[in-house]
């Protein structure tokens, strides 16, 4: 209980930094098409927000190195707060994206953060409670912040004014709290090839994980308002995909410890491909087919990421772990970017349907993929705990290393690949 409260300074900031941040997505695409901005130009806004996350991510660690966690904290949350509150002053889908950079360098940042200070202060045997508190606590901020699009007015100041608030409002509890700040901690190696080497398939994975939820986060409201839904429709329908995705990730890491991973993510994907047939066939029959398709959609698709990451780790030493979970990271951000605006783009040439196969379309590249690599790579000879993995900073591998180690107390070759 003391831990929990000595952390409850950080997870209060977390909360109004996910009020703030998780917010500003889907205002930007109801606010964007009040304004006349093409489909497009509203998935560049997407794709914009990843570029600033992906900058956030490797810059952060550096920052943080010069300055200390506080001030670090500080200069993110100005860079996000200026981006929201600037929105209504310069009405252009370019400038916005700028802003929507500023806005991802905002949560990545922030989030580094948050967790070097945490794995400065956990313990082996607090590490278990404060990574599912903060897990909660995340999750929870994030469908807090989907429910704010149905009280929130697109294209209005009032709005980004108000998200700009929470946002500043997060700079309040991490720096008042009296706890001492800790050391300021060494910043991982990013070494992309990392992921690549240890397994192409759990690279492959992240890939897909982002393709399926960059896409449906920044471009899923596009879909909404095609499909006839209000705005506070909008927000129920994302909030459904987070909660099947939270739903999923205890039975499937449960799974994915028991049976082998790969196998795991194909039937994973035949799901998410299942689910998004159903998605299409269900449009017509009202709010409550579109949220249960939501829902599902999230279920098949959310712990995809983590199966992959836990795979990945099967084939890497303890000391790699760290610049392992960076470089999967990456590869998610990589995916991240370009979806949005890929699918804004088939969206607006052939319908809204058009999400669905696409991401049907990257679930079954992924099967075939991994069958080719069942066939060609080999299996690792100790696996590793499975982690419900975050994506949130390069060095969120630092909080999941432990958790990591093989059951058996042994560590793999880390030539191993698949």
């Amino acid at each position: 209980m003391r831990m929990m409260i000595s952390f409850a300074a950080l997870f209060f900031s977390v909360v109004l930094l996910q009020l703030s941040s998780g917010g500003v997505g889907p205002l930007d695409v109801l606010s964007g098409t009040a304004l006349g901005f093409t489909r497009q130009e509203i998935g560049m806004l997407g794709s914009a927000h990843f570029f600033g996350f992906f900058i956030g991510c490797w810059f952060a660690p550096r920052l943080l190195g010069s300055v200390g966690h506080s001030r670090a904290f500080a200069a993110f949350t100005a860079a996000g707060s200026i981006g929201l509150l600037a929105h209504m002053m310069v009405i252009d889908p370019y400038a916005w994206a700028l802003m929507r950079v500023a806005s991802g360098l905002c949560v990545a940042g922030c989030y580094t953060v948050v967790e070097a200070w945490l794995q400065a202060k956990v313990t082996n045997e607090t590490r278990g409670r404060a990574m599912g508190t903060y897990r909660m606590v995340d999750m929870s901020g994030s469908l807090a912040a989907q429910g704010m699009i149905g009280i929130l007015a697109p294209a209005d100041y009032i709005s980004y004014n108000i998200l700009a608030i929470l946002c500043c409002a997060a700079l309040l509890p991490i720096t008042l709290t009296k706890v001492a700040q800790p050391e300021t901690p060494k910043s991982p190696r990013l070494r992309p090839g990392l992921a690549y080497g240890r397994s192409p398939l759990a690279v492959a994975g992240v890939i897909v994980a982002a393709l399926s939820s960059a896409s449906f986060r920044m471009v899923g409201p596009i879909y909404g308002q095609e499909m006839g839904l209000s705005a506070g429709q909008i927000a129920w329908f994302l909030a459904a995909f987070v909660i099947g995705g939270a739903l999923a990730q205890f039975p499937v890491g449960w799974i994915a410890d028991k049976y082998d991973r790969r196998k795991v993510l194909i039937w994973l994907s035949v799901a998410a491909i299942c689910s998004c047939g159903v998605t299409v066939t269900t449009a017509s029959w009202g709010l409550t087919g579109i949220l249960l398709s939501a829902g599902l959609f999230g279920l098949t698709t959310f712990p995809i990421y983590s199966v992959a990451a836990a795979h990945a780790h099967d084939f890497a030493s303890s000391d790699e772990r760290v610049e392992l979970s960076a470089a999967l990271m990456f590869w998610f951000a990589m995916g991240a970017i370009a979806a949005p605006y890929g699918a804004s783009i088939l969206i607006d040439n052939y319908g809204p349907k058009a999400l669905f196969i696409m991401l049907a379309a990257g679930h079954l590249g992924l099967i075939i993929f991994s069958i080719a690599r069942m066939r060609a790579g080999r299996i690792a000879t100790h696996r590793t705990r499975f982690v419900n993995a975050l994506r949130t900073s390069f060095v969120v591998g630092r909080l999941t290393g432990r958790s990591r180690e093989p059951k058996n107390g042994s560590s793999v070759q880390s030539q191993q690949e698949n």
